[in-house]
């Protein structure tokens, strides 16, 4: 498994999008796409050289997403890319992290698999297994790995 992403909640995207390229440099990777099943917008950053950054913002039903967001949101979950979701789940919860959402499609990557594990120390974990993402935006002056 290697890290894909890292993610953070944000009370709106717009604002999100913005603050991390006027602060830390990255730019939008991707169009802003709904997940139906997670109930949250979701878009990705990207800065040459440096690490995959999703964002996303829960819709109004998302309620304890809502609530998160509403105390000031930030650091939701780091994402471990591998070779096979639906193979990889059972193992890590084998070894004792507790399943939270079974495998099923994500809309941001193109209705790939994911799914969402509790790891040790509070650590949400999403798992995936591909590279795609949706949405891509030509951006020819990143140099955008993962």
């Amino acid at each position: 498994m290697v890290i894909d992403h890292i993610c953070f909640a944000v009370k709106n995207l717009a604002e999100g999008i913005e603050y991390w390229r006027d602060i830390f440099g990255y730019d939008q990777m991707t169009e802003i796409v709904q997940n139906s099943l997670q109930k949250v917008k979701v878009t990705f950053l990207a800065k040459e050289e440096s690490m995959t950054i999703k964002l996303i913002e829960p819709l109004e039903d998302n309620f304890s997403l809502v609530n998160f967001v509403n105390r000031g949101g930030g650091f939701h979950h780091i994402c471990f890319r591998c070779s096979n979701v639906s193979q990889k789940m059972p193992e890590l919860v084998e070894k004792g992290l507790l399943a939270l959402v079974p495998p099923q499609p994500g809309e941001a990557f193109n209705n790939h698999n994911i799914a969402f594990l509790l790891a040790k120390y509070g650590i949400n974990i999403e798992l995936i297994d591909t590279e795609e993402k949706a949405g891509i935006i030509d951006n020819s002056s990143l140099h955008i790995r993962g």
